[in-house]
């Protein structure tokens, strides 16, 4: 079975140079697929090439594993299985189920919400607003930081880890009761092993030809 990354940034580099799937797959990067085989096809691009992509996956029945936010397939009905994905590490993908669950629990408390990440992000923070929409915050209540000195200095991030992280910090408070809860992704190649995970659980299951979040394979136990 072959894996078709598609993109050519620093997200698909990552996934052909550091993905762990053996056998039976193949990964090969998009334009060297086999164009009459079926295949699982992550798009980690800019869009560029999505068309093309999606015309491939219509014609050989392929599933496909959509990395981008704001994708332009998240509002078209598809004619094969797309997987919704805005945040590939596993760990994180579960913090987040559990508090989309539980949110509604704190809502009405005063919350801060900060995300971070390296100063080249431009796009929407797809985890940040999934976070805030589970407690009952809207985007316009996200504090963004893409400053190097804020990150080191106030979030903690090390130097090193300033060209590619991902930080996320909820605070809830009643004035005399606070509670923090924090996540950081940081190091060499930190999606890589999320999306091995999800490829292997899509190639395990027969999808229907419709949108899937991420968040249904978690709370259906299938990652």
């Amino acid at each position: 079975m072959q894996v078709v990354i598609v993109g050519t940034g620093k997200l698909a580099s990552e996934l052909l140079a550091s993905h762990q799937l053996g056998h039976p797959f193949q990964v090969v990067p998009w334009g060297r697929q086999a164009e009459d085989e079926p295949a699982i096809v992550v798009h980690a691009g800019s869009g560029r090439e999505l068309e093309a992509v999606a015309a491939f996956c219509r014609a050989t029945a392929s599933p496909l594993i959509e990395l981008s936010t704001g994708s332009a397939l998240e509002r078209e009905a598809p004619e094969f299985p797309v997987l919704l994905c805005p945040n590939t590490n596993i760990l994180m993908l579960k913090f987040m189920a559990m508090l989309e669950a539980s949110g509604h629990f704190f809502r009405g408390y005063e919350m801060e919400l900060v995300e971070s990440h390296q100063a080249s992000k431009s796009s929407v923070p797809g985890t940040a607003v999934n976070l805030a929409a589970s407690v009952g915050l809207g985007p316009e209540a996200i504090r963004s930081v893409r400053d190097p000195r804020v990150q080191r200095e106030e979030l903690g991030i090390p130097e090193a880890d300033l060209p590619r992280h991902a930080f996320h910090r909820l605070s809830i408070s009643d004035g005399a009761c606070s509670l923090r809860l924090e996540t950081r992704v940081q190091g060499e190649a930190p999606y890589a092993a999320g999306v091995s995970r999800i490829v292997e659980a899509v190639h395990g299951k027969v999808l229907e030809k419709r949108l899937y979040p991420i968040m249904e394979f978690i709370t259906r136990g299938w990652l």
